[in-house]
């Protein structure tokens, strides 16, 4: 079963949901700012992600710079509470699939984990070909 914590207004969250649909998988898709995972899961996602829980935090378009969250003293803690205050801080998507769990930034990371091939082209919504017909990863032009 693979699970992923979306934020539908986000291209990169979009881009990996189709992914894993292109996969032919359909997976359980949580709204995080909806339904916030709890600490522990939270906790869980960016240790198995293999990432620093600095790491985890999304800058770009959220309250980070006003809560003083660039402090480097700032505790592990100190900041998983400031991402469950303020959900939009956590970074997406981070995908948990039986191979593993990512934070899918660029989406192509959930290619990694997939547990099926791609079943087809497959286009980004910037128009970026990453999947060719024969459900091939092909080379970014970036």
């Amino acid at each position: 079963m693979t699970t992923i914590y979306h934020n539908p207004a986000c291209g990169t969250s979009r881009n990996t949901l189709a992914m894993i649909r292109n996969s032919g998988e359909e997976p359980v898709v949580i709204e995080y700012l909806q339904h916030p995972p709890s600490r522990e899961t939270l906790v869980k996602l960016i240790q198995d992600a293999g990432l620093a829980v600095r790491e985890a935090i999304r800058q770009k378009g959220t309250p980070y710079a006003e809560l003083g969250l660039d402090n480097p003293a700032l505790t592990d803690e100190q900041l998983l509470d400031a991402m469950l205050a303020h959900p939009i801080l956590i970074n997406r998507p981070f995908v948990v699939t039986s191979k593993g769990t990512r934070l899918c930034r660029p989406s192509e990371a959930v290619l990694e984990i997939l547990a099926h091939p791609q079943k087809g082209t497959f286009i980004k919504e910037d128009g970026e070909l990453v999947i060719n017909a024969e459900g091939q990863r092909v080379a970014s032009g970036k």
